[in-house]
């Protein structure tokens, strides 16, 4: 007859790999007597646990959502503030003069955006009748569209992001005083 492989009550469980070898002894999984070690995780386990992981990832992407939103908005203010702080500039190195039209589009073209991102309004001061009557501030670069000497004018730059969220704007007073 065929051999059989005893157990000894230290060593575990293995089946014979020999042909001629008749099995008698069951693998310990299939043992009702032996408590099973490494059965896995079940059904219901996974699924909590992957529910658990879903619920804790909704924060996490809604973080980083926010984040990249806001630094998005962050270097659209920046960008605007680089073409208000350039048209000011440009304005104020700029010849006086009854229209700054051309320097603000420079500076909105200068970021790579259209003409259409930079404005501005006009006003020229109107000194008082006497030295102690304060003067006052009229709509317009220049009194009857001709600039003179002494003038001094106030122009307003408004800059609008591409998107139309962002505006800020500035004043410049321009004089030869």
């Amino acid at each position: 007859m065929g051999k059989v492989r005893k157990r000894s009550a230290s060593a575990p469980a293995v089946p014979c790999t020999d042909p001629g070898t008749l099995h008698t002894e069951r693998p310990d999984a299939e043992r009702p007597d032996v408590e099973r070690t490494d059965a896995g995780f079940s059904l219901v386990e996974m699924v909590v646990t992957i529910s658990l992981m879903g619920i804790a990832m909704i924060p996490i992407m809604i973080a980083s959502w926010t984040l990249v939103k806001g630094s998005g908005m962050n270097r659209t203010a920046t960008r605007v503030s680089t073409v208000l702080s350039n048209a000011a500039d440009r304005v104020n190195r700029a010849p006086e003069s009854c229209d700054y039209s051309v320097y603000l589009q420079a500076a909105s073209l200068a970021e790579g955006w259209g003409t259409d991102n930079v404005s501005a309004e006009y006003h020229y001061y109107v000194p008082g009748e006497t030295a102690i009557a304060s003067g006052s501030w009229q709509t317009g670069a220049c009194p009857g569209g001709v600039y003179e000497d002494g003038l001094v004018q106030k122009v307003d730059i408004t800059v609008v992001s591409p998107d139309g969220k962002l505006h800020r704007s500035v004043q410049v007073v321009k004089s030869q005083i």
